[in-house]
């Protein structure tokens, strides 16, 4: 039986109005945020493709991050909020078995979370749900049959309401990583 092949969509579209401008391209321990989680996802050979999705600031995460080893899909209606994103970004991976979700101001998570999130899906589950001390959290590796409803979401939500109805594996993973995606310059600052 062939290996399942799984791609990865990074979400780096939004506007960071909480922030007060473009949070992908924030700095931490002098790199930009998207900088770190790029390199945690290409550090997992299963992954293919990685796609990054930009929207708000696209031209400056394009100036400020290299981008040359991963696709990339700009999703006009990025204000609708998270679901165009997760739409384009699902859309732009094509035809995968499964998709690893992650968040391009999450700079905290590393390949062998990522990997231990890939390692768990298996025949019989619908997607793995990373959690942190119990907390939902990012990669979220949603299989073909909720890939499948992916176009029907809508609004500034993720995949949470399609892996309601859906056979979800979770797993803790706050000892391997700091789970925190950044909102605020005062959440980047507690974490410097």
């Amino acid at each position: 039986m062939a290996e399942p092949r799984i791609g990865c969509v990074i979400l780096a579209a939004g506007e960071g109005r909480r922030f007060g401008g473009p949070k992908q391209v924030a700095l931490w321990r002098g790199r930009p945020l998207l900088a770190w989680v790029l390199d945690a996802a290409l550090s997992v050979p299963a992954l293919d493709p990685v796609v990054v999705v930009l929207g708000a600031h696209a031209g400056a995460v394009r100036a400020a991050v290299d981008l040359s080893a991963v696709a990339c899909v700009e999703v006009a209606g990025w204000e609708e909020g998270q679901a165009a994103s997760l739409r384009a970004g699902v859309a732009a991976a094509g035809d995968v078995d499964a998709c690893a979700v992650l968040l391009g101001d999450m700079p905290g998570v590393s390949a062998q979370v990522i990997a231990g999130a890939l390692d768990r899906f298996a025949p019989g589950v619908d997607a793995v749900r990373t959690v942190y001390g119990g907390i939902p959290g990012h990669p979220v590796v949603l299989g073909r049959r909720v890939l499948e409803r992916v176009p029907e979401l809508r609004g500034d939500v993720g995949a949470r309401e399609l892996l309601a109805a859906a056979r979800v594996r979770t797993w803790e993973a706050g000892h391997l990583c700091m789970a925190t995606d950044i909102d605020t310059p005062e959440q980047l600052e507690v974490l410097r």
